[in-house]
């Protein structure tokens, strides 16, 4: 198993539902839609849950399209 060691300096910035959807120019409650059922990872805080920025930039790497036919340079 990994051990994950947090160095006492660092900040892990951790968004919430307002700035991934602002983020990812979308309605606030499709983001708490995509949090809440997994699409984007998210750590459980309490009640609320808050999304790291490398799981965001995954489900955008993981939900890029190929480029259209006809776009070929």
């Amino acid at each position: 198993m990994n051990e994950i060691v947090i160095n006492s300096q660092e900040r892990f910035p951790l968004l919430n539902a307002t700035e991934v959807a602002d983020i990812l120019n979308i309605s606030l409650p499709m983001a708490y839609k995509l949090i809440q059922t997994g699409e984007i990872r998210a750590v459980q805080i309490g009640k609320g849950r808050r999304v790291r920025p490398q799981d965001l930039r995954q489900y955008i790497e993981s939900n890029l399209t190929s480029e259209p036919e006809g776009n070929e340079s």
